[in-house]
């Protein structure tokens, strides 16, 4: 199995911006696709999720700014981020989690600052 970000960048506080993650290999139709980031000197945290079934959850800090969707038959995963803050600054990783097997990708980095 193989995760690939692509999306982020840098943007100014209150921009926007989509990240994406493709997924290939043996991917299961039962999993939970999840976007984690982690930034400079933080532990690493989780940011959205989203299962097989398109049920979703948000780590408080993001609720209402950022969207987390998939598109099963692409095998991929979407973060839209909205009125992005400073504090949203990080290194973001895709995850996939699938018969008891996590995944990572080598993440893609967002940077906010004007």
């Amino acid at each position: 199995v193989q995760l690939v970000e692509s999306g982020g960048g840098l943007v100014q506080p209150g921009g926007s911006l989509r990240l994406s993650c493709a997924a290939s290999g043996s991917i299961f139709s039962l999993n939970v696709m999840r976007w984690y980031r982690q930034a400079p000197g933080k532990q690493r945290e989780l940011v959205a999720a989203i299962t097989s079934g398109s049920h979703t959850n948000y780590a408080d800090s993001v609720k209402g700014r950022f969207t987390i969707s998939r598109d099963n038959a692409r095998n991929t995963v979407y973060l839209q981020m909205n009125s992005l803050k400073s504090e949203d600054t990080a290194v973001y990783y895709c995850n996939l989690f699938q018969r008891a097997t996590t995944y990572w990708g080598q993440g893609t980095q967002v940077t906010v600052s004007s």
